[in-house]
């Protein structure tokens, strides 16, 4: 008997209710069902009727004044009960909080989502002069070190450590950032440690002699934490 692909088990209005809240979530403001109906081509009655129904279940918010639409309550609740029971990041917090304490620079989580690297999480710097935070913020995969490290060609190095990456303007005019990839037991790349900071703090000469060092050290106790010991067997492949 013929398997069949998950296509054919797609529901249209499903599907439909699926990308108005994503392109919800693009939107950095409210929006019209008018903006919303050109940018899905869709007929603006499907949209409201979509529209009504999330916002039943709190998924969507209508401002009253205006009648523009946002995500509601109930998106970002199940966003961050999603994110307290992902593995990744239980694992990697707390390292993430000893990392800003010893470099004072802000720590994200990425992950690879498509063609794009999101920006998942992140522990903040106490340092008045701060990025803006780059939580929910996809970027071309390949443009920033966070996507590149997860790249097939990012391999390990004679010393056993995950190769790491630098980029400088990629996330914005004037930022830095520093990744290395975090890996699991099977030895699968399921995100990367990425430091963000104003390329006036990160010079190249306190990224190479201080915060890449401290960065690929973490990157490596929280890849043990989710089972990769490949670090310590290429150690003993290279002595």
């Amino acid at each position: 008997m013929p398997t069949r692909g998950k296509d054919s088990y797609s529901i249209q209005s499903v599907e439909n209710a699926l990308n108005v809240l994503e392109a919800l979530c693009d939107e950095e403001n409210e929006v019209r069902i008018s903006r919303l109906s050109e940018k899905l081509d869709m007929n603006k009655t499907s949209v409201f009727r979509l529209l009504a129904t999330l916002e039943n279940r709190g998924y969507v918010e209508r401002e009253k004044d205006s009648g523009k639409y946002k995500l509601g309550l109930s998106a970002y609740e199940m966003g961050q009960k999603f994110l307290s029971k992902m593995d990744l990041l239980k694992k990697a917090r707390p390292v993430m909080g000893k990392l800003v304490r010893e470099c004072n620079e802000a720590v994200y989580i990425a992950v690879r989502r498509g063609e794009d690297v999101l920006f998942l999480d992140a522990v903040d710097t106490p340092q008045q002069v701060k990025i803006v935070t780059l939580i929910g913020n996809r970027y071309p995969f390949m443009s920033t070190s966070a996507g590149r490290v997860l790249s097939n060609n990012a391999e390990i190095n004679a010393n056993g450590q995950q190769e790491t990456d630098t980029d400088c303007g990629a996330l914005g005019e004037g930022i830095t950032s520093i990744a290395v990839a975090l890996m699991d037991g099977s030895g699968e790349k399921l995100g990367s440690l990425c430091m963000v900071g104003p390329e006036f703090r990160l010079t190249p000469e306190k990224i190479d002699g201080e915060l890449l060092p401290s960065l690929a050290e973490a990157g490596m106790v929280i890849s043990s934490k989710l089972g990769y010991v490949g670090h310590f067997i290429n150690k003993e492949i290279y002595r």
